[in-house]
């Protein structure tokens, strides 16, 4: 029998909500029949003030919200930081300004928090796993009360537990934490930008055996959190979206997943599995072993091995998720089974391939002389091959350089010649240039056009996204350039054909924010 979820908040705590509101504005939410189910209060100037329920709202008063109502509300909550959010001593209440091109506050949105024990009772045996969790879901559907949940939760079965607290939405807007997080400790943070360091100093400051953190909004979030997972710390963490698939084919956060690489397959397992040579694979083991997607707050899906669940959905099939239903008694129903047969059993994503390289244990040491390292790395992941950056020019096997610089005879290439180390060099400091030369150390033959084409449209695709600057691909046909924009596609960027025939090609872009 599983707990059913009840509120903890003192009527003290929904007190301090309401003393924040002039008078009028208070006396008519105190009216309110369903005041407990209250979600937030909104004032917006210039209209009348709202409640706000989960499927309904109601006017507080035919009066307009007033400049003088908003600075009423302002006066009596902590100051606003740099994310627009702000607290009130001690509870878990959140006020979000809206503000104007001068920067005066126009809007408050002010969002009851409720710390509730039992939410968490229908993923408790997932929880405690000592897995790393992605909680999924819309915004307003629970994630963050979920999220102080499981930090109470395993704090209480004695894990050292660190929040990084971004807007102090977990454990409250003051420097004594709430007693929602149970025994978890909690680092504040100063600026929404600086949130990934926070994540960072906790692991190397505190010991911690798991980092609670909620919102996992951009790029740098999504590393620091990879890098948490590599160190062997557990990771319990939210991102908006409503299904894996989302979470999957979002640019930003879909390298929590593993992340979306073009490679090309041998024939003989492009045969054994019906595909064309070029496919779409996870690039890198996932940063979360679990994801629980939050349908509504009495109803998840749990897909409990990620790897595979991702591998299945770019191999075109649909993974059937473990649902779970809190029913209205409090039990927790399995409404309907993981589905683990229908799915392809893909072994880690490095293992698809038979290159030559696989059966080495020792990595070839590459020794970069003018070219970039970041490029070499991608080129490795991207062909797969046993390669590892050399930390000088004496420990490497083979060093990649640029033809310019050799044709200078720059002294250091002649001592590196002289010690009879292999000099690969390349045109151009570019990533299809760095692979072209790894298939000549590795002996992996010649590439076909089609994966010319396509690894010039991922490397495209990279450079879009890290600089913002519209990229043109080489002419191609128009079944390439079809497989190009489809590539685009998945990382949410736009892309046109420019151009005439036979000269007519792919224009990769980003549209401005």
């Amino acid at each position: 029998m599983a707990v059913k979820a009840q509120s903890i908040s003192p009527s003290w705590e929904l007190s301090q909500l309401l003393d924040i509101f002039p008078l009028p504005i208070r006396q008519a939410l105190v009216r309110l029949p369903n005041l407990e189910e209250l979600i937030e209060v909104v004032l917006d100037l210039g209209r009348p003030p709202e409640a706000r329920f989960s499927s309904d709202f109601r006017y507080l008063s035919e009066t307009p919200v007033s400049n003088e109502d908003i600075a009423h509300v302002c006066s009596r909550i902590s100051a606003f930081g740099a994310d627009n959010r702000a607290g009130i001593e001690q509870t878990l209440h959140r006020i979000s300004a809206i503000r104007n091109r001068q920067g005066k506050i126009v809007g408050l949105t002010c969002r009851v928090g409720r710390a509730v024990y039992g939410t968490i009772d229908i993923v408790l045996d997932v929880l405690r796993s000592g897995k790393s969790i992605c909680l999924l879901g819309r915004p307003g559907v629970g994630k963050t009360t979920m999220l102080r949940e499981c930090a109470r939760i395993l704090s209480e079965d004695r894990k050292r537990v660190v929040i990084v607290d971004t807007s102090n939405e977990i454990a409250g807007d003051s420097d004594i934490p709430h007693p929602g997080i149970g025994l978890a400790r909690r680092m504040q943070v100063p600026n929404p930008a600086l949130q990934h360091g926070v994540m960072i100093e906790a692991v190397e400051n505190h010991m911690p055996e798991v980092i609670v953190i909620d919102e996992i909004g951009t790029e740098a979030e999504a590393a620091a959190a990879r890098t948490i997972a590599e160190r062997g710390v557990a990771l319990i963490g939210t991102a908006h979206g409503q299904t894996l698939e989302n979470l999957l084919m979002n640019p930003t956060l879909s390298d929590l997943l593993g992340g979306i690489s073009a490679v090309t397959l041998s024939d003989e397992e492009a045969r054994r599995r019906g595909t064309r040579k070029t496919v779409l694979e996870r690039k890198a083991p996932p940063t979360f072993d679990i994801l629980v997607e939050i349908q509504d707050r009495d109803r998840l899906a749990i897909h409990k091995n990620v790897a595979e669940v991702v591998d299945a959905l770019l191999r075109g099939y649909q993974p059937q998720p473990e649902i779970r239903q809190r029913t209205a008694s409090g039990d927790v129903a399995i409404v309907q089974e993981a589905d683990t047969e229908s799915m392809p059993h893909v072994s880690d994503a490095y293992d698809h391939h038979d290159h030559h390289d696989e059966q080495i244990d020792k990595p070839l040491l590459l020794f970069p002389y003018g070219v970039s390292r970041n490029k070499i790395e991608r080129a490795v992941h991207n062909l797969r091959v046993n390669a590892a950056i050399a930390r000088n020019w004496d420990e490497a096997d083979v060093v990649l350089t640029l033809k310019t610089l050799e044709r200078k005879g720059q002294p250091k290439l002649k001592q590196i010649a002289s010690d009879n180390v292999p000099i690969y060099s390349i045109k151009t400091n570019t990533t299809t240039q760095i692979q072209t030369a790894l298939r000549d150390v590795f002996n992996l033959g010649s590439i076909d056009h089609e994966e010319i084409a396509l690894r010039e449209a991922e490397e495209a695709v990279y450079q879009v996204l890290l600089t913002n600057q519209a990229i043109e691909l080489s002419p191609q046909t128009s079944y390439v350039r079809r497989m190009q924009h489809q590539l685009a596609e998945k990382y949410r960027l736009q892309s046109r054909s420019t151009g005439l025939e036979p000269n007519r090609r792919v224009r990769i872009f980003k549209l401005p924010e």
